[in-house]
């Protein structure tokens, strides 16, 4: 078993437990706008400094945190509550930091703007849970920059792939040293499998509170990579990086607490009416939650899908059915309803809803912040998510019911997504200092991207007329 912080455990306890495991170096980690981790490598003498001081960066060098190259340094202290020795490399631990300009919390700093939201959120009475279900593809990179699956065997080839053993025997070294390195750092999985596309895969482990939760979803794009090197794979988290298969999502679970109790307060008491649908049993602030959600999904959604490719994964319309196993598992349409996979929230159990249209590429504390303003608005304007959709398979609905169902469809691009964000004084709100450079950074994506020319294009129009 790894050393890393547990709670309650005093800084002198957890500096000990690191000296014990054999640490001699440590990661001072924080992460771009983007959500990709950064770090600066210090000895393990300089604990202390880096939770009192922290370790400097030059911010001008780092996507979308505001700074130029003139700019004071960026310190990241550490949060003395979640280092973690590094299973692929024990004699080193990461920390995960708090940026600081001059002595101050840094607004841009995405774990620092997402603590200020938990703050306001706890200030109501509530805390946000939750658990990421982030999937990733193993795949190889040829020579001219194309990408082919991770197949040693030649024999992940299945239309329908997905839970199948064969497909996860080839994969099991992996997954097994994937699920105990999570255990050693305290993330303890209760279940992995082959996921719906051929080379894709998918880790679940524990609910925590939502900082908790985002903090470990990051350590995973960190630590995942670099177990997947051992058996000659590259791991990735892009969103659709094959056309003909299902794409990755990171699916979030999640519950509203009592800040003070914990209890759940989502999950309806014996003998209360359900105010939907007595199948579902769940409170009123759970509907006015999932509400708020719903109301900005738009907004969201230039977070939940970051990149371009992202919204290869969401289309809707007969992209729904394109995937090479029949079904792409994502939702297209703003809905909610029973244990229904077509649905984008889902609700599993009268404990959480899960958002299934998150994708893999996304910041998970910016989405985080994101859900807690419009969850917020929803529990304090008491929004109606409108009628649930039980038993229904949403991608056969005619278009036309949909609408009359309230149902709109997802943005269709990063484009349509940026301009919703814009118009949403909620989502913003939750972005703080970050919201314009999120937004100038990705309309540049977007017209950097509707500067190429594709194949698809050339081979349509070039002797059309």
């Amino acid at each position: 078993m790894g050393a890393y912080a547990k709670r309650g455990e005093s800084r002198e306890e957890i500096r000990k437990a690191l000296e014990a495991a054999g640490v001699e170096y440590l990661w001072a980690s924080f992460v771009d706008i983007h959500g990709a981790a950064k770090v600066k490598q210090v000895p393990i003498a300089a604990f202390d400094d880096i939770i009192d001081v922290g370790a400097g960066f030059a911010g001008g060098a780092v996507w979308g945190v505001n700074q130029g190259p003139h700019s004071h340094d960026l310190m990241a202290r550490a949060d003395v509550n979640t280092f973690k020795q590094l299973p692929w490399h024990p004699n080193t631990a990461l920390v995960h930091s708090n940026l600081y300009v001059d002595e101050k919390p840094y607004p841009s700093c995405a774990r620092v703007n997402l603590l200020r939201m938990i703050k306001l959120f706890k200030d109501e009475g509530y805390q946000l849970n939750g658990g990421w279900e982030p999937e990733h593809f193993l795949v190889l990179q040829n020579e001219d920059g194309s990408i082919r699956g991770w197949d040693p065997l030649g024999i992940d080839n299945l239309s329908k792939p997905c839970y199948d053993v064969r497909g996860i025997s080839q994969a099991v070294d992996y997954l097994q040293d994937l699920m105990k390195s999570c255990g050693e750092v305290g993330m303890f999985v209760y279940q992995c499998d082959h996921e719906d596309a051929n080379y894709q895969y998918e880790i679940n482990w524990q609910w925590e509170d939502m900082l908790t939760s985002s903090d470990l979803c990051v350590f995973f794009h960190i630590m995942a990579p670099q177990i997947a090197k051992k058996y000659g794979a590259q791991v990735t988290f892009m969103a659709k990086p094959f056309p003909d298969k299902t794409g990755s999502g990171n699916h979030l679970h999640f519950h509203v607490a009592d800040a003070k109790t914990g209890e759940n307060l989502f999950t309806l008491p014996d003998g209360e009416k359900d105010w939907k649908d007595d199948r579902l049993g769940y409170t009123k602030l759970a509907y006015y939650f999932i509400g708020g959600i719903m109301k900005h999904k738009d907004a969201i959604c230039a977070l939940s899908s970051p990149t371009v490719n992202c919204y290869r994964r969401i289309q809707s319309g007969e992209a729904v059915y394109s995937s090479g196993s029949q079904y792409t598992w994502t939702p297209a349409w703003n809905s909610f309803g029973d244990n229904n996979r077509t649905q984008m929230l889902r609700s599993p159990a009268n404990n959480r809803f899960e958002d299934r249209s998150i994708s893999a590429m996304a910041n998970p504390y910016l989405v985080t912040a994101a859900y807690i303003a419009a969850g917020l608005d929803g529990i304090k304007n008491e929004l109606d998510p409108g009628e649930p959709n039980i038993g229904i398979n949403v991608w056969n609905i005619p278009y036309e019911e949909r609408r009359k169902k309230g149902m709109t469809p997802l943005p269709q691009n990063l484009s349509e997504a940026c301009d919703a964000l814009e118009k949403d004084e909620v989502v913003l709100s939750a972005l703080g200092d970050i919201g314009p450079e999120y937004l100038r950074l990705k309309r540049e994506e977007w017209s950097q991207f509707m500067s190429h020319v594709t194949r698809w294009e050339t081979k349509r129009y070039l002797t059309l007329l």
